[in-house]
């Protein structure tokens, strides 16, 4: 899997390990169309899902038996991979995945405890902060850029000129290029997220006129408690007039 003799990350693992490890990395990126992982093991899977994607297309008897032995959950993918996914990717010459750059999952400190020692202390320890990546099948439900160029749009459109700018129509081009009904599907992502963010703002100008609410009821309540303490101080000084 590794390439015949070609360059390649070694992941600091033997080369079984490094393949089942890029065999469970496929496996899910195939079943949830997008995974979140390290940047090299990211680039490393990316390879390997790219021929997949390669062997899904040729659609033979000898593709199958290969993307069987390296899926992990071979009976419920395959169908996936020689069905919706080689339909997905007829048109397309390549570029079937995508690594988009993100901040470290694990950023912040944790405590470690040495094994077998049941009264140690917990040491405070920080993470790796290993360069993290999200690994993702490109045209897909879970496509980011797709995502991102569709939100860009909504609001180049909203700055007041209804225009978009030379880049974000490059943006646009790329990513509905070899989708099925490409410019129809952005226009409904548009559409959609502005009636989200309709949505959205109306949620939050209910929660502040609820929080107004509440603050004018406990002063009202404050009040009126003021005034029972104000009234029993008055009966109390009536009372002593009378004795």
């Amino acid at each position: 899997m590794a390439g015949g003799g070609g360059k390649y990350r070694h992941l600091g693992r033997k080369s079984s390990h490094r393949q089942a490890l890029l065999r469970n990395l496929v496996t899910s990126l195939f079943e949830n169309e997008s995974i979140t992982t390290t940047w090299h093991k990211a680039k490393e899977a990316q390879r390997l899902a790219d021929k997949l994607i390669t062997l899904g297309k040729k659609n033979s008897e000898a593709s199958r038996r290969r993307a069987l032995e390296i899926f992990y959950k071979p009976h419920s993918i395959i169908p996936k991979l020689f069905g919706p996914l080689r339909e997905r990717y007829a048109d397309r010459p390549g570029g079937y995945t995508r690594v988009l750059r993100i901040e470290p999952k694990q950023k912040y400190e944790y405590y470690s405890v040495p094994k077998g020692d049941k009264g140690a202390v917990p040491e405070r320890k920080p993470h790796d902060q290993a360069p993290s990546a999200i690994l993702e099948l490109v045209d897909g439900p879970k496509d980011m850029r797709f995502a991102m160029t569709a939100r860009t749009v909504l609001r180049q459109r909203e700055n007041g000129t209804g225009q978009v700018n030379e880049l974000t129509k490059l943006n646009m081009d790329k990513v509905t290029r070899f989708r099925k009904g490409g410019i129809e599907a952005l226009e409904e992502a548009v559409r959609k997220l502005q009636i989200g963010d309709k949505k959205g703002a109306a949620k939050i100008v209910q929660s502040i006129e609820d929080q107004e609410v509440e603050v004018e009821s406990k002063s009202v309540l404050e009040e009126a408690r003021r005034s029972e303490e104000q009234a029993a101080v008055m009966a109390e000084k009536v009372e002593s007039l009378k004795k």
